[in-house]
């Protein structure tokens, strides 16, 4: 069985310092829930920023390779430009934050922030991701 996702040799490293993750290597199969665990700044959060490409401008990847797999074939993350990441986010692959009180910025209306992913991930007009979201809301009350 190939796996949905597999991480390979990753090693991140902010500036000229030492990597603050190395080494690492992990694979999802289909149908499994995988966890990162350890200790405060580990890096855990690091790891699946890295997977996204949405990592602190300071950090870089500096080996590894990240392959996701689907039925158009593999794609490797880590290769990609950012209009196919853009495409590839929020639609194939996402990431759930530890600390989701500080997902949604509260400078900010709360429906155009969820719209926002319609619109840019899903490619819905402005208007149909205006309804789409007071359809949501309106049912989860």
């Amino acid at each position: 069985m190939t796996p949905l996702l597999s991480v390979e040799n990753l090693s991140i490293g902010f500036g000229r310092g030492d990597a603050v993750v190395r080494d690492v290597s992990f694979e999802v199969m289909p149908g499994q829930t995988l966890a990162l665990v350890g200790e405060s700044g580990s890096g855990k959060t690091v790891t699946c920023r890295a997977v996204l490409r949405i990592l602190p401008k300071a950090a870089q990847i500096r080996t590894g390779r990240i392959t996701l797999n689907g039925q158009d074939g593999p794609l490797t993350l880590n290769q990609l430009g950012e209009r196919q990441l853009r495409a590839i986010r929020g639609n194939r692959i996402s990431m759930i934050f530890q600390e989701p009180m500080r997902s949604l910025s509260p400078l900010h209306r709360i429906g155009n922030q969820v719209s926002e992913v319609l619109w840019l991930h899903r490619g819905a007009s402005e208007r149909e991701a205006r309804k789409t979201v007071l359809e949501q809301f309106e049912r989860v009350g």
